[in-house]
């Protein structure tokens, strides 16, 4: 089991009660002084640094929300109930990194901070970002119909469901149900089965009001739209035109050989009906037992469906995170336009454009989970007081919900309202 940590110093946090997360982080037992930041790496004991003057730009020991959640995950490891990487950014600078488990057994690959995990729907906030940014050029209108960029839907499909439905997830599509057991062989297969499906896919209620449940075809459509106005594929563009201007050096859009062989992608570790745990990679003739995923194994897909998934590592994400509120990828207008609640899915949880949005302890939380067999991921952006927290795990766990919770409440004080958008 590989154990690895680095910690370092930032802003001071606004509104978070210091008291309360010094006893979350079980800093004071630690023997460490208040207003002490930590630095350094490793697993040996932190160095302390002297506080600078007025103007310090570090944050005060005693706002640092890491040793009850750290513990917490390190227990669940250590009982076999995590395989990953957990970790907390505070303006841009690392504040917990931890990385347990194993990326590939087989090879002895351990977890590491820069290996990078399948997101499953984790990624479709990249969909979201990319029509947003053909928007923002004025090459379409999120009032747009369906129609208006594509061609083979049902005319009522094509003439009533806008791109802001499908974002929003107001569409009120229902897609066929999915071949779980294929086997897909290359890119070109993966494409033509997702755009047949997307226009498969049957309006089954008014437009403009929430799904019941996820509409497959809210995802692919809209990025079959990013194709047909940009020219090129959905996986390149958001390569060209997301990654590569957020810095995200280690995602992409892998295929299965890539995940097979490539050292720095963890393998996705599926629990059977028997308990016993497999590399779903290594065994596509195996499916998850687990009603809400049955029969499904995430290596099947040769690569992730268009506007769907993709992989990245933690800094990434972090990454993702800060290009996303400073005008990388978004004019900060168009940015508000990704944000902004759409459609409310509890008292304190609304639905953004492939978002999740909480009020937790009067402050907004934007997240975006994912998970499939032997996948799990999840990405929280705390605006209001500069934190980024990145959870990816690879193994099945039915820990991952208390995890984001405990992360929360390590960050805000209070346990979180509504779902992580998974």
């Amino acid at each position: 089991m590989n154990h690895s940590a680095s910690r370092s110093t930032s802003d001071p946090v606004q509104g978070v009660d210091r008291r309360r997360l010094l006893r979350w982080g079980g800093l004071a037992t630690a023997g460490v002084a208040a207003g002490v930041p930590l630095v350094g790496a490793g697993t040996g004991p932190a160095h302390a640094s002297p506080t600078d003057s007025a103007g310090d730009d570090r944050i005060p020991q005693d706002t640092l929300p890491g040793g009850a959640f750290d513990r917490y995950v390190a227990q669940l490891a250590a009982a076999g109930k995590f395989s990953g990487v957990v970790l907390l950014s505070h303006r841009g600078r690392t504040v917990l990194s931890r990385s347990y488990g194993t990326a590939d057994e087989e090879k002895g690959i351990p977890n590491r901070e820069g290996t990078a995990f399948s997101l499953s729907s984790a990624g479709k906030p990249f969909n979201a970002v990319a029509v947003l940014q053909l928007a923002q050029q004025g090459k379409l209108r999120l009032s747009d119909p369906v129609g208006a960029h594509l061609t083979g839907f049902a005319k009522d499909v094509a003439e009533q469901v806008t791109i802001h439905h499908l974002l929003s997830g107001t569409s009120r599509l229902d897609s066929p149900d999915e071949d779980v057991q294929r086997v897909f062989q290359s890119r070109d297969e993966v494409h033509a089965y997702y755009a047949q499906r997307a226009r498969q896919a049957k309006l089954v209620g008014v437009p403009g009001t929430p799904n019941t449940a996820h509409a497959e075809a809210e995802t692919t459509i809209p990025a079959l739209i990013v194709e047909a106005v940009a020219g090129t594929t959905y996986w390149d563009y958001v390569q060209q035109n997301v990654f590569k201007r957020c810095g995200m050096t280690s995602s992409a859009f892998s295929t299965r050989p890539q995940w097979l062989t490539d050292p720095h992608i963890a393998h996705p570790y599926m629990e059977l009906a028997d308990t016993s745990v497999v590399d779903a990679l290594r065994n596509l003739d195996r499916g998850s037992p687990r009603p809400h995923l049955l029969g499904k194994n995430p290596g099947r897909a040769f690569i992730d469906a268009p506007g769907d998934g993709g992989f990245a590592t933690a800094p990434d994400l972090v990454r993702f995170a800060q290009a996303l509120t400073d005008g990388t990828v978004l004019d900060r207008p168009w940015a508000d336009v990704l944000f902004g609640a759409k459609t409310p899915h509890g008292p304190t949880s609304f639905g953004a454009y492939g978002l999740a949005i909480n009020i937790v302890n009067g402050q907004w939380k934007y997240q975006r989970a994912g998970g499939n067999p032997g996948v799990g991921a999840n990405w929280s952006i705390y605006p209001y007081t500069g934190w980024v927290a990145v959870t990816l795990i690879n193994r099945d766990t039915d820990s991952l919900v208390d995890i984001l919770n405990r992360q929360t409440q390590a960050i805000t004080g209070a346990a979180p309202s509504g779902g992580a958008g998974g």
